[in-house]
């Protein structure tokens, strides 16, 4: 998501000053830059909101949280690089 915020951003401050280049107005620039700025950041919440839904929707799926591996229950919570308090045999 972040990404596409960064490209929106970039967007608002390029198309305004091609414009200026171009011949436009200051007006027609500057409201240029702010309908991009508005378009972006409703573009950023309803993105936000369906990662939010996703996330709901798999927890209510799975039942639990799952770990980066897709691990969940007692094997999620397992840290460290020795499981079940094991040391190495030499």
């Amino acid at each position: 998501m972040s990404d596409v915020v960064r490209w929106g951003a970039f967007g608002c401050a390029l198309v305004p000053l091609v414009l200026i280049a171009s011949g436009a107005s200051w007006a027609g620039a500057v409201g240029t830059a702010a309908g991009l700025a508005a378009l972006t950041c409703a573009c950023r919440a309803l993105l936000r909101r369906s990662e939010r839904t996703a996330a709901r929707k798999r927890i209510r799926d799975t039942g639990r949280h799952r770990d980066k591996r897709g691990r969940s229950g007692v094997a999620a919570r397992r840290g460290g690089r020795h499981s079940e308090g094991r040391t190495p045999v030499d």
